[in-house]
């Protein structure tokens, strides 16, 4: 079994690529920093030598690793750990508000089946939201 205990990233080593695409990164000299051969990445080791980072990224939060000896451990989650809560409380307040309404409405069986749609709808959302968390 692997050893999951974070270890120091040497300035002077090369390390595969945590980007998956078997590219090596290579020390960038005099800088703390590291370049991939394969993505042209360049990453900057930040956390007093535990943790690297991505610099140049379009994701709306920074992407960390760290190094544990034979693998890249995603280091900061960002935005991934606030969705699920976030998701969850969005269909409980629809299933909270919706509810009612669909169940005091007349009982005119195309308005049921609107409210479902309408609940349906919305519960879709925050599903899109964690797939778009959790995609990559």
């Amino acid at each position: 079994m692997q050893s999951q205990k974070a270890q120091k990233i040497e300035l002077d080593t090369d390390y595969p690529c945590p980007c998956r695409r078997r590219g090596r990164l290579l020390p960038i000299t005099l800088t703390e920093a590291f370049g991939c051969n394969r993505c042209q990445q360049i990453f900057v080791v930040e956390e007093s030598g535990y943790v690297i980072e991505q610099l140049s990224t379009t994701y709306p939060y920074k992407r960390a690793w760290r190094w544990s000896g034979q693998q890249w451990n995603i280091a900061h989650s960002g935005l991934r750990e606030s969705y699920l809560p976030l998701a969850l409380g969005i269909v409980i307040v629809l299933l909270v508000l919706c509810l009612p309404m669909a169940l005091h409405s007349p009982s005119n069986p195309s308005n049921i089946i609107l409210w479902a749609v309408v609940m349906v709808l919305a519960a879709m959302l925050p599903a899109f939201i964690l797939w778009l968390a959790y995609r990559r």
